[in-house]
């Protein structure tokens, strides 16, 4: 602390804080164990590029899965666990705070979890990973360039959720083009909109972007056009209203610039397709189009013999920049996808992408949909005719061996966890709710699972489910968890269930099969759901 001769007046110093990293490693339920290194840790990163888990933090449980990021210091860090039944990867970042003129450290805690975090911090976080396992790839500084961009990155996000970022103002202009851009919009509207100048406008847009403000607006408008193209927008004077252009022409010309081709012919163009869910890469090769790349179980390729030329996609082991990396390579002329994945406006730059609603659409209407993109309407029309011919006959039967169907539920037995689903999230449930005529117990609707999907609880509680008949598709790898399975089924509550008395339990523990919502899987699980109910599988729980 530093006192002026002439004023006696007290010249403090401002409180700086620096953030070093000390250890970089992979997101996995044995990160959090032991010391991982020799130094006193002040905070630590968690940034979750793919799958699904619960993380504890201090007693308290917090959801996480891709895009997640938390936060949180070092006294939090001996309380800091992954529950046995996530399924989570990512990256962890311990760190030390160095603070001049100040106590503690400030600015890396955050009581919650980040949710679907922007693609430019999942980016920076692979790149981080990779200089840290690999120091030569790198300058001297680049790991120390790297962290002090995911830093400033998390702050700002953090902030902006909090309504005080400085970059807060960009998010809502972003956000207003995109709702607007139909409209008539200027660089000045848009600048006054955010209460800044143009040209500092410009300046943080295209830091933000990489993009100028007219470069980025064209870009909304022509994926606009792109997709409603693909989707059955046929008059180019409509489209280019629709786009927020006044002219058939005008738009012509944008679209040529953009594309390297004229509407008419990117219509008629065979399409690289891109398809990043296991559904619609099914979908897609149920009508005989293999996509450029795509989501695959091994159970798929299976199904089609598929062979080594196929490109596959993992959704769920891959840093951000290298998932990007991935479909950028595919070349894609239009990418399909669902409307929650967070990446979507990531990809903008490669192609449109189709986002298909997720939970609304049926898996039906999902390979129209695909199929007008790739023109096979027809063919899609027969597959679909074949299908409904299998169930009217698959009923038939049921009718004859059965009568009424009365109710099912079908379980998903995870390590900790069981769950439910309804018809809209597949699992079977689309075709014994939709196709087969079975009820879904009156509980599961009392307890919102149309609205919300599915249902989850304790393992023990799938007992307090009681329906005509019971499905079990997946079952726990862990020994303590089939250990807990086992007394369950041997306890007196399991025992009572009409299901099990009635011998009409069924374990079929394929979760592979039947974790698709798509034509091929539902073609699958209704042969495998019919065998079951007719008493031609054997694979049942016996009291």
């Amino acid at each position: 602390m530093l006192t002026s001769a002439t004023t006696n007046t007290k010249i403090v110093s401002p409180a700086h804080y620096f953030y070093m990293p000390t250890q970089v490693e992979p997101l996995n339920t044995s990160s959090f164990c032991g010391n991982q290194v020799d130094v006193p840790n002040d905070g630590c990163i968690i940034i979750v590029w793919g799958g699904t888990g619960t993380l504890a933090v201090n007693g308290c449980e917090h959801q996480m899965s891709r895009g997640s990021v938390f936060l949180c210091n070092g006294s939090s860090l001996p309380h800091l666990y992954m529950k046995p039944d996530a399924d989570l990867h990512g990256i962890v970042i311990m760190c030390r705070c160095i603070s001049v003129h100040a106590a503690g450290s400030q600015g890396l805690d955050s009581p919650v979890p980040i949710h679907r975090c922007p693609s430019a911090i999942m980016r920076l976080s692979g790149e981080i990973g990779m200089i840290w396992r690999e120091p030569q790839l790198g300058g001297p500084f680049r790991l120390q360039q790297l962290f002090t961009e995911l830093l400033t990155a998390l702050h700002e996000e953090l902030a902006s959720r909090q309504g005080s970022s400085p970059n807060s103002w960009l998010e809502k202009a972003l956000c207003y083009m995109e709702a607007h851009y139909r409209e008539e919009l200027t660089r000045e509207q848009m600048a006054d909109q955010s209460d800044v100048s143009p040209e500092h406008f410009s300046r943080m847009f295209r830091k933000y972007t990489g993009r100028t403000f007219n470069g980025y607006l064209t870009l909304i408008r022509i994926r606009s056009a792109q997709r409603q193209l693909l989707t059955g927008m046929s008059s180019l004077h409509v489209l280019a209203q629709e786009v927020g252009y006044k002219e058939g022409a005008y738009l012509s010309r944008k679209f040529k610039e953009a594309v390297g081709l004229s509407p008419t012919h990117y219509l008629r163009k065979k399409k690289r397709i891109a398809a990043l869910n296991l559904n619609h890469t099914a979908s897609l090769l149920a009508l005989g189009v293999t996509p450029e790349i795509g989501v695959y179980t091994s159970w798929l390729e299976r199904v089609q013999q598929a062979s080594g030329k196929i490109q596959k996609l993992d959704p769920y082991d891959s840093t951000p920049a290298a998932y990007y990396e991935a479909v950028a390579s595919s070349q894609p002329d239009v990418i399909i996808s669902y409307n929650t994945a967070p990446e979507n406006k990531s990809l903008l730059p490669l192609a449109p992408v189709v986002e298909l609603p997720f939970m609304t659409m049926s898996w039906r209407e999902q390979f129209r949909l695909l199929a007008d993109i790739v023109e096979r309407r027809a063919q899609a029309e027969e597959w679909l005719q074949r299908f409904d011919d299998l169930v009217r006959v698959s009923n038939e039967s049921l009718d004859h061996q059965l009568g009424s169907r009365g109710t099912v539920i079908v379980w998903e037995i995870g390590k900790h966890k069981a769950y439910c689903f309804s018809s809209s999230y597949g699992r079977g449930c689309q075709i014994l709710y939709d196709d087969l005529g079975f009820c879904m117990p009156e509980q599961l609707i009392e307890e919102g699972i149309v609205s919300r999907g599915f249902v989850e609880v304790e393992l023990e509680a799938i007992a307090n489910y009681p329906a005509d008949y019971i499905i079990i598709t997946e079952l726990p790898s862990s020994t303590a968890s089939q250990e807990k399975l086992e007394r369950l089924f041997a306890s007196a509550r399991w025992q009572a269930l009409k299901a099990v008395q009635q011998n009409q339990v069924y374990l079929l523990n394929d979760a592979e099969l039947f974790c698709g919502y798509d034509p091929l899987s539902s073609l699958a699980q209704l042969h495998e759901l019919v065998q079951v109910l007719s008493g031609s599988h054997h694979n049942n729980i016996r009291r």
